[in-house]
């Protein structure tokens, strides 16, 4: 594992040498139709509209993909939220570890050596990732989740998380890499999460990359109100009147607003809400990998 790590930080010494890279190999079970992309994929707030999706590309995600997906007890919202979808809006949403029965094919957790891209350290789930890709070939799509170590990571951690993509990326061009930032933690627009998922999204933009934006699809309300900058934090709590307490849940005031327009669902560390809209821009990830230019 030093190996690697060693040979992708000699690769990549300065993440300016990666934004100068025009031939970043992109890589999906649809390659013909994203290896010309002239913009990223990004799953964020304005992604988790479900209903945007033509059904045709639900069917062909599920045809298609192979994910596999390492995360803990937050990055868990995608899938308890994707459950629920299941359970609200039918069997088109449906998926499982085989993909048997006509369902998206998406193994949940199925890494040894790594529980999520800090845990436990912040580079043994690329070892991880290799050991996995090279036993199962058939591996079309690769995404880890944070847990909370976004909010204590330096721009070095960052770099190095960076670097070990980039270096997946190079060694398994079939394969598509989603890249993802922090949850809210209630620190703000100016605290050191904030920062380090700009840095993120920042590489991610310049590069042409994929992302699961998991900061900003729990930044706004279905309505497009933004609560990152009153520091809410990944229970959707935040401070309604700027006096330092968080004493509003934006979650909770909007489903109360809204019955019958959200399905309950037993999202880790938050509220039903939130679990929908990570599912709603899943799916929208899903299917922008399959080919679907998001239009």
């Amino acid at each position: 594992m030093v190996t690697h790590v060693r040979h992708a930080i000699a690769v990549v010494c300065a993440l300016g040498c990666l934004c100068s890279c025009k031939n970043d190999p992109v890589g999906s079970a649809a390659a013909d139709a994203l290896a010309g992309r002239d913009s990223i994929i990004s799953a964020n707030h304005s992604a988790a509209r479900v209903e945007t999706i033509p059904e045709e590309w639900i069917v062909k995600a599920k045809s298609d993909l192979r994910i596999a997906y390492g995360h803990t007890s937050h990055g868990s919202q995608l899938v308890t939220g994707m459950q629920g979808l299941v359970t609200s809006r039918g069997q088109l949403y449906a998926f499982n570890s085989t993909g048997s029965g006509g369902a998206l094919q998406l193994r949940d957790t199925p890494f040894s050596g790594a529980s999520d891209l800090g845990n436990p350290d912040r580079i043994a789930w690329e070892a991880a990732t290799r050991t996995y890709l090279n036993a199962h070939p058939e591996i079309n799509v690769v995404i880890w989740s944070w847990c909370g170590q976004v909010s204590s990571a330096t721009e070095s951690d960052i770099n190095t998380y960076l670097t070990l993509m980039s270096g997946l990326e190079r060694d398994y061009p079939s394969v598509s890499f989603v890249y993802m930032t922090g949850h809210l933690d209630g620190t703000g627009t100016s605290g050191n999460l904030h920062r380090r998922n700009e840095q993120i999204r920042a590489y991610v933009r310049v590069n042409k990359k994929i992302l699961f934006d998991f900061a900003d699809i729990e930044s706004y309300d279905p309505d497009g109100q933004f609560f990152a900058d009153k520091h809410a934090n990944d229970n959707c709590d935040y401070d309604s009147d700027a006096n330092g307490t968080l004493d509003r849940n934006w979650a909770s005031d909007w489903q109360a607003a809204h019955p019958g327009e959200w399905y309950d669902c037993s999202a880790a560390h938050s509220q039903p809400l939130n679990g929908n809209l990570k599912a709603y821009a899943a799916w929208w990830l899903w299917t922008r990998i399959a080919g679907w230019d998001g239009k």
